[in-house]
């Protein structure tokens, strides 16, 4: 049976992070979206570790569970229908800022680990470097490559993912500090990583088109500050859960360990065009271009975005599918099909309500958005959602795309076809 993992996660000791970001909330909001395994983020902050290992215990190969005491609280809150287990897996992001090639490198990197006793002993090993106290992912003035030898040396269980690797301020083919290919930051090391994380601002076909990555597994996760935000990019393995076949899924990509991913359509993205927010100018990638890359209302410099550079080190067409790429499948999350509805906010009271009342009869998030027949929907008064399920499922969606550090827009109705609120 499928399910879905959700790795990138940071807790309530990061940076402009929600308080739920707590082992509490992350076990309610991942039975509440239909997850299965999450990642514990910020393994490297000494307090949230401290935590994470006086609060959960085994529950199988590499992953852990939240003791009774502090989940069956939780628990009696989701509703019946939500309800799952929940398996956590250890994690962290490092942000490694360095010098390369004359040039500041600023590359992001995900690891998973096999258990605590590796996160205690790379821990170790990085506090002599840095201070791992200042936040729940922290910054180290340590090449990535570095980075990856220590990882290994501390477990070779170790799995260190890039993360959103396209994204241009902190990512491995970023435009302000990346490079130009995985061999060029990793080296020797290369074929230790196996997988990459494609990020918010570009999904699987957009990958596609640099055939240098055809090696790697391209996984998809949420990167959130609030558990609220879990699943809106999530990654499917077909086994059961466990860390060793998470590994070897990430490895081999092999159809019955590894099942592909779903990912928001990447123009929702904060980064996917390029463009200058302080001017409301937003640029696809050939009009920039023909710019020299200049604002053409302040000129300052634009924020070159994903697509810009996916277009850059493409050596495959739009639209051409590598061999055996996994499946991928986009979705909405259900707050935001909601709130357009509604004519609200995804926050507001009526959209909490409806959707607290839809997950309380149908199931947990996911399964509302890629299984629940729409004529149920129909049956019971709801027929703008179940017409908004059919055309997410359709790929039918208007996308106005984010940049410069503007989240995008995504809709599945016209104006006018909504009525007034």
């Amino acid at each position: 049976m499928p399910y879905f993992a959700d790795f990138h996660i940071h807790s309530h000791y990061s940076r402009a992070t929600s308080p739920e970001c707590s082992l509490e909330g992350l076990q309610r909001w991942a039975q509440l979206k239909g997850l299965t395994v999450v990642g514990t983020g910020d393994a490297t902050h000494p307090e949230w570790l401290a935590e994470l290992q006086e609060k959960l215990e085994p529950a199988g190969p590499g992953l852990f569970k939240l003791r009774s005491i502090f989940a069956d609280p939780v628990d009696r809150k989701v509703p019946s229908s939500c309800r799952n287990p929940v398996y956590f897996l250890p994690t962290a992001e490092i942000s490694c800022i360095y010098k390369r090639g004359g040039r500041v490198r600023k590359i992001h990197a995900l690891l998973l680990y096999p258990d605590f006793n590796a996160v205690n002993v790379l821990n170790r090993k990085l506090d002599a470097i840095g201070n791992l106290k200042s936040d729940g992912r922290p910054i180290l003035g340590l090449d990535a490559e570095k980075l990856l030898a220590m990882a290994l040396e501390a477990s070779p269980e170790i799995t260190l993912i890039p993360a959103h690797i396209w994204t241009p301020w902190f990512s491995l083919l970023g435009d302000q500090s990346g490079f130009d290919s995985l061999e060029e930051c990793f080296g020797d090391l290369s074929p230790q990583v196996t997988a990459v994380e494609t990020g918010l601002s570009s999904d699987p076909p957009l990958n596609w088109r640099v055939s240098r990555l055809d090696r790697l597994t391209r996984i998809s996760n949420s990167d959130i500050h609030s558990p609220g935000n879990l699943g809106r990019n999530a990654t499917v393995f077909t086994a059961e859960p466990s860390y060793p076949l998470i590994r070897e899924g990430l490895k081999t990509r092999a159809p019955e360990l590894f099942g592909g991913t779903l990912d928001l359509f990447p123009e929702e993205g904060k980064y996917h065009f390029d463009g200058h927010r302080a001017c409301n100018v937003r640029l696809e990638p050939e009009d920039s271009i023909k710019l020299n890359g200049i604002c053409p209302v302040c000129s300052k410099p634009l924020t070159i975005g994903v697509l810009h550079r996916v277009v850059e080190l493409a050596d495959r067409p739009a639209g051409e599918k590598p061999p055996n790429a996994p499946p991928h499948e986009y979705v909405i999350p259900l707050p935001e099909l909601l709130a357009e509805i509604n004519g609200s906010r995804p926050a507001a009271k009526k959209v909490v309500e409806q959707y607290n009342a839809l997950l309380e009869r149908f199931g947990p998030e996911l399964t509302i958005l890629r299984d629940l027949p729409p004529a149920e929907l129909d049956t019971v008064g709801r027929q703008f959602l179940a017409e908004a399920l059919r055309r997410l499922r359709s790929g039918k969606v208007f996308r106005e795309g984010g940049f410069d550090g503007q989240y995008g827009i995504i809709r599945v109705f016209n104006p006018g076809e909504l009525p007034v609120r």
